[in-house]
């Protein structure tokens, strides 16, 4: 149910354990290792910055690279490149910019085409008995400002930001928090740093890997200057009221946020650093001379010169696509705008790719257990409702008219690339059954009807189920049309409000909405070392229990206690999967929480696998033809690594 940008406590992430990672298991530490590279025979400087070389402006590409930087281009789908030339892509808003540091990852860990986890930035990653992480830095690993990367940036990160209350008062992320125990922090030596806490902490490695990452680090060389405890405070007094700051504190966290990218002065360790500061209509962001991956022929990637963001508006996207004005495109293209973008492929010189999403459903509804209302509260949480509106549903219908047959009809659960996939997870109360439907109905007591035939509440109100959505887009309201039709034949009314996201959810928050229409669950194929965090009331954001996630979310503090039989159960599974020491103790909770969720049915999927448009303009090379297009794990196209693409021209 998480989309694209949703920025709050979520970790969903698969890990790659069980997989055939480049690591090597022992009954007590797994270390992460990169895949054996092929061997590279002489490094080769990068046409664009040989003058510079030339000059004495920058170091020769050997000086510029860590000792063992990372072989990134090999294998049988990937070919070596050519050097040259600026990525085009189209974004809806300037704060996408931000997309440099998702496409771009560079992360300590990350997922590689397989989802198996891999060290990137760090040479190598030991974990002891799930708890103990010793990270081991790449020596001579610079910034792209050519400043050492090393564990002062990791210890200023931790002690003078993290920790600092004036820039963090809440403290450190609550992905470092284990049963609230912070991590004993050590800074072994220049490259390498240890994390230790007395229980397993299985959320950190995918942290590391999301396509928003925790941070660990920031440039401290670069930051110090801003920080009372390490610059000039004249200087720093300066420099606030210069960026019109409230503080040293607001200016220190505007301009050392990494994964926004809006402060060209910032270094970077990503293949391409932003030179534009927002807010602009047009972001250019140069190759960064100092990053830290090569190809098998020596060459320092990324290939391409450049990667520029356009700002247009929303519904421009799809026109501007078709008309050759992006390189790479995903975002702002739907399914719907396929045959559309087809038509132009000859004309403007691209080819149109159809990746797979992996969301539990593409679009699901969210009855809302902890809605305001009395009356819809007690149906809501009543099983058989909910069971009966999923039936009432012909997927078949929504299949063929909205996606052409191309999707995976089904309920909002796990698909069949996850190890722990069901056929009868999916299946479970999704036929399109009306007279099972009906009965269901009739059971719960709504057997009284008005003139329209429309079902009544026991308080004499029509059953009229106002559904709720971000209005973003026609696929939402087209899918509820087909959706009204066939609940009337159960005597239930579907009306559609359409609102802003951020209004929507606030709704949603506070228990004004009875349904909501949002997307899937987001990690459609997690293995048992991923999160179920999705499936479990303790976040605010899954919207089918919100105060429930509100009150795990504050401790008690706000929202209400969780005070069913079944969702109680959840919470206990949960516990029992972070308390798990082996792959089956994981599986098995896993099993029992997507057993309860497929009987319960809590959200109302309809259909998953559906085919994200995603444009490659014909001279560009390595983008693979089939993907899978999701946020996490995946970061859209950051598992593929862009600075591997490259313009055969």
């Amino acid at each position: 149910m998480y989309s694209g940008f949703r920025l709050g406590a979520m970790i969903v992430a698969s890990f790659g354990f069980f997989t055939a990672l480049a690591a090597a298991v022992s009954a007590e530490i797994t270390v992460y290792q990169a895949p054996e590279a092929p061997k590279v025979q002489a490094l080769k400087e990068t046409p664009s910055l040989a003058p510079m070389v030339n000059a004495g402006q920058l170091p020769k590409v050997q000086d510029r690279l860590p000792q063992v930087p990372r072989v990134s281009v090999s294998g049988p789908k990937l070919s070596v490149g050519k050097h040259g030339g600026e990525l085009r892509m189209l974004v809806t808003r300037d704060k996408d910019v931000r997309l440099l540091n998702v496409y771009g990852y560079a992360r300590l860990v990350g997922y590689n085409e397989a989802l198996e986890v891999e060290p990137d930035l760090l040479e190598r990653l030991d974990v002891e008995d799930g708890r103990i992480f010793t990270l081991k830095l790449r020596e001579g690993h610079r910034w792209s400002d050519g400043h050492p990367f090393t564990s002062e940036d990791f210890r200023y990160f931790w002690e003078d930001v993290a920790n600092n209350e004036a820039l963090n008062p809440a403290g450190p992320s609550q992905v470092l928090r284990v049963e609230g125990e912070l991590p004993e922090v050590e800074f072994l030596d220049e490259t390498t740093i240890r994390y230790t806490w007395s229980k397993p902490n299985p959320f950190l490695i995918p942290a590391l890997a999301g396509a928003r990452p925790l941070d660990l680090f920031v440039p401290a060389h670069y930051l110090k200057a801003f920080h009372p405890a390490h610059g000039v405070q004249a200087e720093i007094d300066k420099a606030v009221k210069a960026a019109g700051a409230r503080n040293w504190a607001q200016l220190h966290n505007r301009i050392g946020n990494m994964y926004k990218a809006t402060n060209p002065d910032l270094p970077t360790l990503q293949p391409w650093h932003n030179g534009v500061k927002p807010p602009s209509t047009r972001f250019v962001a140069e190759r960064n001379p100092y990053y830290h991956r090569i190809d098998a022929s020596g060459q320092q990637l990324p290939y391409a010169d450049r990667f520029v963001l356009s700002v247009v508006g929303g519904a421009l996207v799809p026109a501007k696509t078709s008309a050759g004005e992006a390189d790479l495109q995903s975002r702002g293209l739907h399914f719907s705008d396929y045959t559309f973008l087809k038509a132009a492929e000859k004309r403007s010189g691209f080819d149109v790719r159809l990746w797979k999403t992996v969301r539990g459903s593409q679009l699901a509804l969210y009855p809302n257990m902890n809605v305001n209302d009395p009356a819809w509260r007690k149906l809501n949480r009543d099983a058989r409702f909910r069971r009966a509106l999923s039936l009432a549903i012909n997927r078949s219908e929504i299949n063929q008219v909205i996606y052409y047959g191309l999707t995976l009809e089904g309920n909002n659960s796990v698909l069949p690339d996850s190890p722990l996939y069901k056929e009868e997870y999916r299946a479970a109360w999704a036929d399109f059954d009306i007279k099972k439907a009906n009965a269901l109905l009739d059971e719960v007591g709504l057997t009284e009807r008005n003139d329209s035939g429309i079902r009544l509440l026991p308080d004499g109100r029509p059953a009229e189920i106002i559904i709720e959505t971000a209005g973003e887009n026609t696929e939402e309201v087209d899918v509820l049309e087909l959706i009204s039709d066939s609940w009337k034949a159960v005597g239930v009314s579907l009306f559609t409000k359409p609102s802003q996201r951020e209004v929507l959810r606030n709704r949603i928050f506070a228990g004004e909405t009875m349904m909501a229409m949002w997307f899937g669950y987001e990690n459609g194929i997690p293995t048992p070392y991923t999160s179920p965090e999705e499936f479990v009331p303790i976040h605010q954001q899954s919207y089918h229990w919100p105060k429930w996630g509100q009150y795990a979310e504050t401790a008690g503090k706000a929202g209400e206690a969780v005070d069913m039989e079944k969702p109680e159960r959840l919470m206990a599974l949960y516990g029992d999967w972070l308390n798990a020491k082996s792959k089956e103790q994981k599986t098995a909770a896993w099993e029992e929480i997507l057993e309860i969720h497929a009987d319960e049915v809590y959200t109302i999927g309809l259909v998953a696998h559906v085919p994200q448009p995603v444009t490659v303009a014909n001279s560009l090379r390595n983008v693979p033809e089939e993907g899978i297009y999701n946020w996490d794990p995946g970061a859209q196209f950051g598992i593929y690594r862009p600075e591997r693409f490259w313009f055969d021209r």
